[in-house]
């Protein structure tokens, strides 16, 4: 497409960039097919072709985002399924970034509005606060439908009890059985180990009786995704150059051979890192490395190999393929084929490469969007009869889990337990 930008404007790296991503597209509109927001509302201004438009109108007056398009590019959940149907290899992901942290820092959102923003941005990113926060949250349940606003979705969603600590919440290393085949480290995130520390343990279980040595970095804790994706770049900068140092450090003392993670949101901000750290002639380097190690943890299994497995119940598998993991980082048959490999029978619901409406912060911030595509993924899910369903995101272990009727574990859960080790608890009897 035509663009009208100014010498001036394109010496700034960020527009010359987002320049070149909108001159890919051609108005083709097969990214419509598969973008849940049209799916839902049937409308061009919530679609990727017309959030396009909208960005690039924006981008080139210059002039404060108007209240319309900073409404349509919030309801875009970063899903990326319109970059695996682009036939015009539209870098779409990086566009929206560019347009989110536009106006984040050119725009003047609502009082209350910046407010929950801000409160999601710092509960969610830091470990401590979020499980004080959900014991509050879980305290005053009672008073969840008198609370205003979105606060009161985020008040439901709060746990009514975090499951106890796991070793591998701690900074530490865990020896592999047997002869070291690779050191990795693990990424132990922020929201996970509250809600879910039962994954990481499982992942440091499997991967060490796979012959990985496995090392939590004392450094650990956000990997800037949250912030990032919600257009707070110097925050989401901040806390990654955190994680970089950590791990850095790791690679020029012991060594690494991957950087390892189960939460596939993470992922895939880890594998942009050197993205987005482009532009810093001090860090780009440093990021790069990082992301040139970071792997999901399927990947790294499949490097390895599984092992003896089989050992599990013939149960049927209902795969859940998150976005970040099958758009974002372009996996999506190699864990089906790990838990067959597993002896697991594994199914795939209708509509499989649309949203659940996790995405990230998306359901705290489009509640009503968030649980459409959460009653809609639910009900696919279900209708395939399995006796489980599996998924490699927390964000959509979380949407998902009190909707579909059926158990929800982690991936890596259910290779553990066929590999030898415990039955997820997840996992009804």
């Amino acid at each position: 497409m035509r663009t009208t930008f100014t010498l001036e404007q394109l010496a700034d790296p960020d527009i010359a960039s987002s320049e070149t991503i909108l001159r890919k597209c051609v108005h083709c509109g097969f990214c419509t097919a598969t973008c849940p927001t049209y799916l839902l509302l049937g409308d061009e201004l919530d679609s990727p072709r017309g959030r396009i438009a909208q960005i690039q109108a924006m981008l080139e007056t210059g002039a404060p985002p108007a209240r319309e398009t900073v409404k349509h590019v919030d309801r875009c959940l970063s899903c990326l399924a319109c970059v695996t149907t682009c036939p015009s290899g539209v870098d779409y992901g990086h566009l929206v970034d560019h347009a989110r942290a536009h106006i984040e820092t050119h725009y003047q959102r609502p009082l209350a509005e910046r407010g929950f923003r801000a409160v999601v941005s710092a509960v969610l990113t830091r470990p401590r606060l979020f499980r004080a926060a959900a014991r509050l949250a879980a305290a005053f349940a009672w008073a969840a439908p008198l609370a205003p606003g979105r606060l009161k979705g985020m008040m439901r969603m709060a746990p009514a009890r975090l499951p106890a600590a796991e070793p591998t919440d701690r900074p530490g290393v865990h020896p592999a059985a047997g002869a070291r085949r690779m050191r990795v480290a693990l990424l132990g995130g922020c929201v996970q180990p509250s809600l879910n520390p039962a994954i990481n343990a499982a992942a440091v279980r499997l991967l060490t009786r796979l012959g990985a040595e496995v090392v939590i970095t004392p450094a650990d804790a956000c990997c800037g995704g949250l912030p990032h994706h919600l257009g707070q770049a110097e925050r989401a900068h901040a806390l990654a150059r955190r994680q970089i140092e950590g791990w850095i450090a790791e690679m020029d003392g012991s060594g690494l051979d991957a950087v390892v993670v189960t939460a596939s949101g993470c992922g895939t901000t880890l594998k942009d890192y050197g993205h987005m750290f482009r532009a810093d002639p001090v860090w780009a380097e440093r990021a790069g490395r990082v992301s040139a190690l970071a792997v999901d943890v399927t990947e790294l299994i499949g490097r390895l190999g599984l092992g003896e497995a089989g050992r599990a119940p013939p149960l049927t598998v209902a795969y859940h393929s998150a976005c970040s993991l099958q758009h974002g980082q372009g996996l999506r048959g190699e864990p089906m084929a790990l838990l067959a490999q597993a002896g697991f029978r594994v199914v795939e619901p209708r509509e499989a490469h649309v949203c659940c409406g996790s995405a990230g912060t998306y359901n705290l911030l489009q509640p009503d969007l968030a649980g459409r595509l959460k009653a809609r993924k639910a009900g696919h899910l279900a209708a395939t009869g399995a006796d489980v369903i599996a998924a490699g995101n927390i964000g959509c272990l979380t949407q998902i889990g009190d909707s579909a009727g059926l158990p929800v574990v982690h991936t890596v859960e259910l290779l553990d337990w066929a590999t030898g080790g415990p039955r997820p608890a997840g996992l009804a009897e």
